[in-house]
């Protein structure tokens, strides 16, 4: 029996590997491989690793490749395939790892046949042109682990199946889609999620609440082992934006936590239950229309790298416990309607570039060249000056109306006034008594 057999090669893959009908592993990855997917790799039942990818093959993929029943590692990722998934795809019922990422395939996901069995542990379909909702095959996929929808015209709106469905979900990317409606909180019940991107999309209302009880994210020691490779050669990876640019990560993708809502229309407040997520290394809630104020306890988040909140309309003061993050290293509240002084501490005094802190025209200090001095307040100073002023004319129109009415009573009441009289009388007589004594 042949075990594996790695190639390395150009023009197009060798027919004579369809004779190889007890290969086990087949590697012909990062060649200049081009043409078609041959049709004699389906005669390759055995197969169980199947690695074509970073080639220059095009073209469709046959039917008959829903033949390998035994294949459980499929990386076809990097090429130039187009077309739709075939409608038999779902019969691969051993397939475990699937990377069709990066090639222009297009058209809807198929739809499972009834007692579909889903043996999935990771999907990749970023980078195509695939379209329609969210794929309802995934709901019979309870041991999904790493889904990374990105790049694509997916739409439409997430079903709150998700939360209970595919619930050892740990990375789920729907980044750069057309997905809209509200984030559903039932994505909250995903325990195990470390990683949540669902960036440049067209997501309306509000950040849920129930966000704050994502359990991965509370905690870094919360985090399980790296999740499973292939030979110590294939391991689960995703593609985000990481303190401003775009990267890979692979072998230390476990130690990684955050959450990327960027692009979007949110609307409204940064919910404070936010700040249970204290295993976080990033956080990005970009370019939406969140107002209120910045958490204040928001320097809670101990472990957090990167914190992007521009281009929003947040209003209040950046809270002083923002400070207290020894490890930020990277920091934009830009384009927003902050106002007062910029914290001071020993982390954030390092991040000196003032266009973190564009575009709010009420902040002053370090690194901006704005003296507070020269500054209208913030507005908390300003409402509480306001309310000092308010009380100091209520107290001086408190006195005013008083003695107004007491002098007012003098003239109308006859006994008083006949009193209040006699007792000025008796004073002077006292005080004349006493100075000629």
């Amino acid at each position: 029996m042949l075990g594996a057999l790695d190639l390395s090669s150009n023009g197009s893959i060798p027919p004579q590997l369809g004779g190889f009908a007890e290969l086990l592993d087949l590697r012909l990855s990062n060649n200049n491989f081009v043409g078609d997917i041959p049709h004699h790799l389906c005669r390759l039942l055995s197969v169980r690793v199947l690695d074509l990818s970073n080639n220059r093959l095009n073209g469709d993929i046959p039917d008959c490749w829903c033949n390998l029943q035994a294949l459980q590692f499929m990386d076809l990722s990097k090429n130039l395939l187009t077309g739709k998934l075939p409608d038999c795809w779902w019969n691969l019922q051993a397939l475990e790892f699937m990377d069709l990422s990066n090639n222009s395939f297009s058209g809807e996901i198929p739809e499972p046949y009834a007692n579909h069995n889903c043996s999935l542990n990771s999907i990749y379909l970023a980078r195509n042109a695939f379209v329609g909702v969210f794929p309802r095959v995934l709901r019979g996929c309870n041991s999904l682990t790493t889904l990374d929808m990105g790049n694509n015209m997916f739409f439409g709106a997430l079903p709150p199946w998700i939360g209970s469905r595919i619930p050892s979900l740990r990375i789920l990317s729907l980044r750069s889609n057309n997905f809209t409606g509200e984030i559903p909180s039932e994505l909250s019940r995903l325990s195990q999620l470390q990683l949540l991107d669902m960036a440049s999309n067209s997501f309306t209302g509000l950040i849920p609440v129930a966000f704050g009880i994502l359990a991965s994210m509370s905690h870094p020691q919360n985090l399980g082992n790296p999740i499973r490779s292939y030979g110590q050669k294939y391991n689960d990876k995703i593609d985000i934006i990481w303190k401003g640019q775009e990267l890979i990560f692979q072998r230390t993708l476990w130690l990684l936590t955050g959450i990327d809502l960027s692009n979007n229309l949110l609307s409204q407040c940064i919910p404070k239950e936010l700040n249970n997520l204290q295993g976080l290394r990033f956080l990005n809630l970009s370019r939406n229309h969140l107002s209120c104020s910045i958490p204040e306890d928001i320097g809670s988040l101990y472990f957090l790298e990167s914190l992007d909140l521009s281009s929003n309309e947040l209003s209040g003061t950046i809270p002083s416990s923002i400070s207290s993050i020894s490890g930020l290293s990277v920091l934009n509240v830009s384009n927003n309607q902050l106002s007062g002084k910029i914290p001071i501490g020993s982390q954030i005094q390092t991040l000196t570039d003032p266009s973190i802190y564009s575009n709010n025209s009420g902040l002053c200090g370090f690194p901006l060249n704005i003296s507070c001095a020269n500054t209208a307040p913030a507005s908390d100073e300003r409402n509480n000056e306001a309310e000092d002023h308010l009380m100091y004319y209520f107290v001086i129109a408190g006195v005013v109306f008083g003695s107004w009415v007491w002098f007012g009573m003098l003239f109308i009441v006859k006994t008083w006034r006949c009193g209040f009289l006699l007792f000025v009388d008796g004073m002077q007589c006292k005080f004349m008594k006493k100075v000629s004594d």
